[in-house]
């Protein structure tokens, strides 16, 4: 006998999908994610992106447009500038992709394959806590950078890059100054959809186990 389901007009249905096993992550968050705020998490690592390129061109040798003192400083390739740079980009750079943790079910609930906690869920207070300090410290150097730009012993140097090379500076490390603004906003966001306190729609959501919503 068959007992697939159908419906009114008897055609048959998409079979409902099947439950995630114990201790599986969930292939969608709880609450779903306001667009705009899946955007925000996404545009943070590219707000560090342009200054890991610039750091990463001068350690291996591209002339940025130093000189005197500063240019031998900044020298590369070097056995010292030229890994620091690399990896600080990097690190950077994965710091930035941590963002994403706030948009996606990964930032809920532990992955399987972390040991001892793998599968659990992710304590709201401590992804958030984590979150808003990171948000703060990258503010920090933000406005360290700004400091920067201005002192007469660093970038604001005669030896610092002038012309069309301290604009390419500039244009580089300008979009950092909002990687803090940014996390700020998708953390207070992900606090806000975990706690429940803001609503979120139902109709037309893409979400694995759930309604496409009916329409009236």
């Amino acid at each position: 006998m068959n007992t697939t389901p159908r419906t009114a007009e008897g055609h048959p249905t998409a079979a409902p999908p099947a439950p995630a096993g114990p201790g599986a992550l969930p292939r969608s968050t709880e609450h779903p994610v306001p667009r705009w705020i899946n955007w925000i998490a996404h545009a943070v690592p590219f707000t560090v992106l342009p200054s890991g390129l610039w750091r990463i061109a001068l350690g291996l040798g591209v002339p940025m447009g130093f000189s005197g003192e500063l240019a031998e400083l900044y020298h590369g390739p070097d056995w010292v500038l030229t890994p620091y740079v690399v990896l600080l980009s990097l690190l950077t750079e994965g710091f930035a992709l941590l963002t994403l943790g706030l948009v996606r079910p990964w930032g809920e609930v532990f992955p399987r394959w972390m040991p001892f906690i793998g599968g659990r869920t992710v304590p709201v207070l401590g992804a958030v806590s984590v979150a808003a300090l990171g948000a703060v410290a990258v503010t920090m150097i933000s406005a360290m950078f700004v400091g920067m730009w201005s002192d007469p012993e660093s970038l604001a140097s005669p030896e610092a890059p002038q012309g069309l090379a301290a604009w390419l500076m500039t244009l580089c490390y300008l979009p950092f100054l909002a990687w803090g603004p940014l996390l700020a906003i998708v953390t207070v966001a992900y606090y806000l959809r975990r706690r429940g306190l803001i609503p979120f729609p139902t109709a037309g959501r893409d979400r694995t186990g759930s309604g496409t919503g009916a329409r009236p």
